[in-house]
C-alpha cells in the first residue's frame, strides 16, 4: 500500500464516523482536529476501524502520530504493509 492509499482509508474511515464532515479539502500536513470536527471519542473509533477493518493495532503511545493525514501516512504505511505480507 502506498502512502496515497493509505491516507484514503483514513479518510474512508473518518467519513464512516462523520458522515457530514466535508473532506474535499482536507490538507495533509495540517492537524486533522484543527480542519475537522472531530472529538476526542471520534479519534478513537478511527483507531477502533483501523484494528476492526485491516488488523491495525494503534497503541495509546502512538495516538499523536495520526495527527495529520501525512503523519497517518507515515506511520500507518508500513502497518498496512506488514499485516498484508
Amino acid at each position: 500500500m502506498t502512502k496515497e492509499e493509505c491516507k484514503q482509508v483514513v479518510l474512508d474511515i473518518i467519513s464512516e464516523i462523520a458522515p457530514d464532515e466535508d473532506l474535499s479539502d482536507v490538507k495533509p500536513e495540517v492537524r486533522l482536529r484543527d480542519q475537522l470536527d472531530l472529538d476526542s471519542m471520534d479519534f478513537l473509533d478511527i483507531v477502533m476501524e483501523l484494528r476492526k477493518q485491516y488488523g491495525i493495532e494503534v497503541p495509546e503511545a502512538d495516538y499523536t502520530q495520526l495527527a495529520t493525514l501525512d503523519s497517518c501516512a507515515e506511520y500507518l504505511t508500513p502497518k498496512f504493509n506488514a499485516v498484508k505480507a
